[in-house]
């Protein structure tokens, strides 16, 4: 994606600095909860999700308290040995050796906020049970706005849920009608003050951008209102066309055209300056905020390869070393192997050092903090700034990266953010 002529060039210097304590990876461990229920499945939604009523979400808690159980004793070393399970590639199951307290709980999905008070309580009390937690934890539930309701947001409050992001996507009703959202505009303006009003840490909102049909003016229409409700964060994701989605198959069949390129370049670029101008600053390519404590540190984690758990059907986790591995994706598979007595891990990888310089260079160059070269020679013995020196010349000539000398970093431009793939992909990492 490429900036139409005609646009000045951009640098994110109105940026708040980012200190060196939130720009270095903490290490310590994030939990991430799938639910996979969702009252009705979007027709552009490729997450491991189904609809279900109280009697498939019962059996869902009571396999993810076995599965909360096996992975609290793994981590005591009270429990079976993983490495012995063998998977099907022949690598012998990982084992959680990761023993500081976990600093952030995200319960994503599918809808977490469709489950019943009852069922949270249970998953909570497991949770609690099972394993240790910061004291400052963030604790953050995905909700949709038609689940937010005054006594909701008290019970949501009083388990300990201190971060609520809200699925808004729109505020444009015809938009939210091709989406095949449940709420409208009205109901969504209501959820987000009626959290706001609820005092939690943090309120974000998810929005959707480069929707068929959608004008430039009705999207600023959209921001506009989002940042008159003053939420603490807030999150805009380009429309996606995933393979197996109806709406993959409705362009499949000339149903469905989507928005061409310079179009999608035009709303990326008017969607990062008119936040920034509104006082929500970048520190990733889709993730605004409008303080540096109002950031998801859950989603830094995957950014900074920090270790993280992931309970649920298809939820993944990394050790923080080298090792990622994944749950059985389907709810019927994952819950037969937790009633067999054995995690439900349906495959795992050990990643090389390249590997996982590789990818430590792509996720950086999507975060306005950007590449620090000490911090990837000291993880992973490479000088990428001497291995690149005429890369990072003609990137920095052609707008897309400011090579900070004194921090010794490499920081994307807005143009920058707006190509983050190709930026990475200009980069080498070994000198072979």
């Amino acid at each position: 994606m490429s900036e139409p002529s005609g646009h000045p060039t951009k640098r994110l210097t109105n940026f708040p600095q980012t200190t060196s304590s939130t720009i270095l990876p903490s290490h310590t461990p994030g939990l991430y909860v799938h639910v996979p229920f969702c009252s009705r499945v979007c027709p552009y939604c490729d997450f491991a999700v189904q609809t279900g009523g109280p009697k498939k979400q019962f059996a869902y808690v009571d396999s993810l308290v076995q599965e909360i159980r096996s992975w609290g004793a793994q981590v005591r070393g009270q429990g079976h040995a993983l490495g012995a399970l063998a998977l099907e590639t022949g690598q012998s199951a990982p084992a959680w050796s990761c023993v500081e307290p976990f600093d952030s709980v995200y319960l994503g999905g599918g809808t977490p906020s469709s489950l019943t008070l009852d069922a949270l309580e249970t998953v909570f009390a497991a949770l609690s049970k099972a394993f240790r937690f910061a004291g400052d934890r963030t604790v953050t539930l995905e909700a949709n706005p038609e689940d937010v309701t005054k006594a909701n947001l008290a019970a949501w409050r009083d388990l300990g849920i201190n971060r609520l992001s809200l699925g808004v996507q729109s505020f444009d009703d015809d938009a939210l009608c091709f989406l095949g959202r449940k709420h409208t505009s009205g109901d969504a303006i209501s959820a987000v003050r009626a959290a706001l009003a609820a005092a939690f840490d943090v309120v974000s909102l998810d929005l959707i951008y480069s929707v068929p049909g959608q004008s430039a003016d009705s999207w600023l229409s959209t921001l506009e209102q989002a940042v008159g409700l003053e939420p603490h964060h807030i999150s805009c994701y380009e429309l996606t066309v995933h393979e197996a989605t109806p709406f993959f198959n409705a362009r499949k069949h000339g149903q469905l055209v989507e928005v061409d390129d310079d179009t999608k370049a035009d709303l990326f670029f008017a969607t990062h300056r008119f936040l920034a101008e509104a006082g929500y600053f970048a520190y990733e390519v889709s993730n605004f905020a409008r303080e540096p404590a109002s950031r998801s540190r859950h989603n830094q984690k995957y950014w900074d390869h920090s270790p993280y758990l992931g309970l649920g059907p298809s939820a993944h986790s990394f050790d923080g070393q080298s090792v990622r591995w994944w749950n059985e994706r389907r709810l019927d598979d994952w819950a037969g192997v937790l009633d067999e007595g054995r995690l439900p891990i349906a495959d795992a990888e050990s990643l090389t050092r390249e590997q996982l310089a590789l990818e430590e260079v792509a996720l950086k160059l999507r975060t306005t903090a950007g590449l620090d070269f000490e911090g990837i020679e000291r993880r992973f013995g490479v000088e990428l700034a001497s291995l690149n020196i005429e890369a990072i010349k003609h990137l920095r000539k052609s707008g897309l990266v400011e090579a900070d000398a004194v921090a010794e970093r490499l920081v994307p431009t807005l143009e920058g953010l707006a190509v983050a793939d190709t930026l990475a992909a200009s980069l080498e990492i070994t000198s072979g």
